[in-house]
């Protein structure tokens, strides 16, 4: 039997594996300075961090030491923002409990300014892409990593307030607020879905995608890209193009690497889902 870190760990692969996954790395494709290779060894990396949430340690501390180690690969940032949704999701199964909304937003809601800093110190372990923050919240701009730890304090932020503050524009931090809603409906569908994990994680990326713009997209371009590339995947998806048409996604997927353009929240949610449904007992792999 495997324990939370293994399923979180497991969650990771799968989620990387899975393919076609419409302009993100997968066993198949490759990006231009990230590589299927970097995902895994990112996974590797992550171990000790998530066997810290695994045995009741803090929030703040088991993602700072999760993401130091999966930046230890030479691709850069791999699963930042997946690390974010898993490592709460490991700490609610520290207790025993059964993994759940409740028990998810419990540990999140008791959160500390400690673990808020332990999350801006985690940014100067790798280069994360964040939107440039309002003029007011410049000294507590993440991507100052340690540096803003002393106004993060002055403030008396908890790691739940910074993700409150982060919303609408990132939907990693959108799943702490709405009790990782979204996490909770992909684990639902990957359950539902038949064939192997894999497949059923290509085919769940491509209906959240379909449902929601992926906010990665539209920081990195405009809101008006990410519409238009949720809109083609909701065309690709209402036609169960996996099944019938895999040619139209592996189009859909070659079009979005050439652009550059990298649904990589869509993707986060997805290994969210993948670690509640392996949890639950409802994925066997």
């Amino acid at each position: 039997m495997r324990t939370p870190a293994q399923n979180a760990r497991l969650a990771l692969l799968l989620e990387v594996a899975g393919t076609p996954k419409p302009g993100n790395v997968d066993r198949r494709r490759d990006l231009a300075d990230l590589r299927f290779e970097h995902f895994l060894a990112g996974t590797v990396g992550a171990e000790e961090g998530l066997e810290m949430a695994q045995n009741g340690d803090s929030v703040g501390d088991a993602f700072e030491r999760a993401v130091e180690g999966m930046a230890s690969q030479g691709g850069g940032n791999t699963q930042f923002g997946a690390l974010l949704l898993l490592v709460p999701l490991v700490r609610a199964t520290a207790d025993g409990e059964r993994l759940s909304p409740s028990t998810v937003e419990s540990v999140v809601e008791e959160t500390t300014v400690a673990d808020a800093a332990g999350f801006y110190r985690a940014f100067d372990h790798v280069d994360v892409f964040v939107a440039d923050p309002p003029t007011e919240m410049e000294p507590l701009d993440v991507r100052r990593g340690s540096d803003a730890v002393p106004a993060l304090e002055d403030r008396g932020l908890t790691l739940l307030d910074v993700m409150d503050r982060s919303v609408p524009g990132d939907d990693v931090a959108r799943e702490w607020v709405t009790g990782f809603e979204r996490s909770f409906a992909a684990a639902d569908r990957l359950v539902e879905a038949e064939g192997p994990a894999t497949d059923r994680a290509a085919s769940v990326f491509l209906s959240l995608l379909a449902e929601r713009p992926d906010t990665l997209v539209a920081n990195r371009h405009d809101e008006d890209v990410a519409r238009k590339v949720s809109d083609r995947a909701a065309t690709l998806f209402e036609r169960d193009a996996l099944e019938t048409d895999p040619d139209a996604v592996e189009t859909f997927a070659e079009d979005l690497v050439e652009r550059g353009i990298n649904p990589g929240t869509t993707a986060d949610v997805t290994a969210a889902g993948l670690y509640i449904a392996l949890e639950r007992g409802g994925l066997e792999v």
